[in-house]
């Protein structure tokens, strides 16, 4: 499938501001990740939306690194946001240790791959990011035997932070840069 060109025009040139962001970028992935040309031009906004996702990132979250990239794989998905399903698939595969359970997100329903507490979790991605969201009593009462309040709480901001920057990228049209293809053998764009 071929990406849609973006009709808003990347930056070239980034603000100085965001030297300390291109700069880790580069050394983690070896290039500027392609949405930064975009939020370049809000460069606070682009800091507070970084600092924002580096909360939910941090070492003590409440939820793990894998449930944390699984969910925002799947949310990446039903947005349609091609940058988001490459950056956080491949974030889910370092993190998983394998490519199984990204191949699996998308028809997570129908897999045995995934936990129950995975599988619950999973259900309230794809209602939290529903428009409007569709989380039903029914769904409250599986998280609630799963998760304690705290951890609810900051599952919905982690699934918030995704739905805002799959939703920019994808209204956007912000391409996918090939980020997770080297996991698949293919060679990267």
């Amino acid at each position: 499938m071929n990406d849609p060109q973006p009709w808003v025009t990347p930056l070239t040139r980034l603000p100085a501001s965001l030297n300390p962001l291109v700069m880790t970028q580069r050394k983690h992935y070896g290039e500027v990740l392609h949405p930064t040309r975009w939020w370049g031009r809000m460069p606070f906004l682009f800091w507070l939306v970084a600092l924002f996702v580096g909360f939910l990132e941090r070492k003590r979250a409440r939820l793990t690194p894998v449930m944390r990239a699984l969910l925002m794989t799947r949310v990446s998905q039903v947005c349609h946001c091609a940058f988001c399903v490459d950056a956080n698939s491949l974030r889910l595969a370092e993190r998983s240790g394998a490519m199984d359970k990204v191949l699996a997100v998308a028809d997570w329903q129908a897999s045995s791959l995934f936990t129950p507490e995975e599988r619950v979790a999973l259900a309230y991605a794809d209602a939290v990011t529903a428009t409007p969201p569709r989380v039903d009593d029914a769904l409250k009462a599986q998280m609630k035997q799963h998760f304690s309040d705290d951890v609810i709480s900051e599952m919905t901001a982690l699934l918030a932070f995704q739905n805002l920057s799959a939703r920019f990228n994808a209204a956007l049209d912000i391409p996918s840069q090939g980020l997770c293809d080297s996991l698949k053998g293919a060679p990267r764009a």
